[in-house]
């Protein structure tokens, strides 16, 4: 395996989870659709960057150095951060946060100690306490079909401002990310198909090709590396 992976759950209102990777060699990966965005402390040999990496709506092939570690807070979907706009993030557009001389890095006009995989609510906790981070409550109903008073047009619009793409966007990538485990885990074809709510194979190929990048036939022979995935429902 290129990379490895660690990760836990959290129950921060903020945080959906946190991850942490290493690579032995180097080497190239599937990077599958995302729609969080997390920020990402990438420690090669000589060099320390941290990342705000904002949702990406396609699959790509990255190249992975060899001997890096990862450590990466993944925000929960409605989590925001209201200096930088989602949708100025998406698609690659990541923000290179400034790295301090003693080791902090600057966020929201702030210097902050860069998080631990242990402490990483403490730290997100903080920054909410700054400002530095938002949760959407529209957001979060359009995605539980709580309408409200608010017009479902409304909500889609506002759910787009706040996480950089549309719900059905949104919903399309859970399914692939959905499908893609069911394959890893050794479920055939046909049940993935079926199991993940696609209606047919063909509309399964196109989709996995285009947010996982590997078609469900490869995915199921070749098991290649894939960028940070978990067990995820299809919604």
């Amino acid at each position: 395996m290129l990379i490895e992976f660690d990760d836990r759950e959290s129950d921060s209102p903020y945080i959906e989870r946190v991850w942490r990777s290493r690579s032995r060699n180097g080497g190239t990966f599937l990077s599958m659709a995302d729609s969080n965005i997390e920020l990402v402390i990438s420690r090669l040999p000589g060099s320390t960057a941290v990342t705000l990496r904002g949702p990406v709506s396609r699959a790509s092939n990255v190249d992975c150095p060899p001997d890096g570690r990862w450590l990466a807070i993944r925000f929960r979907m409605g989590a925001y951060l209201p200096d930088f706009p989602t949708a100025a993030l998406a698609n690659h557009r990541n923000v290179q946060l400034p790295v301090l001389g003693d080791g902090r890095f600057l966020l929201g006009g702030l210097a902050w100690e860069i998080p631990r995989f242990d402490n990483a609510e403490q730290f997100v906790a903080r920054l909410a306490k700054a400002g530095a981070i938002a949760l959407s409550d529209h957001a979060n109903a359009l995605m539980e079909g709580d309408f409200g008073r608010a017009s479902q047009r409304s909500l889609q619009r506002h759910f787009r401002q706040v996480t950089g793409m549309t719900l059905s966007r949104h919903q399309q990538i859970q399914r692939a990310r959905s499908a893609a485990s069911l394959l890893l885990e050794g479920r055939s074809l046909l049940d993935a198909t079926f199991d993940a709510g696609y209606f047919d194979q063909a509309h399964f190929t196109r989709s996995l090709r285009d947010l996982i990048g590997a078609t469900p036939a490869r995915l199921a022979r070749e098991r290649p590396q894939l960028s940070f995935s978990y067990k995820t429902s299809a919604r």
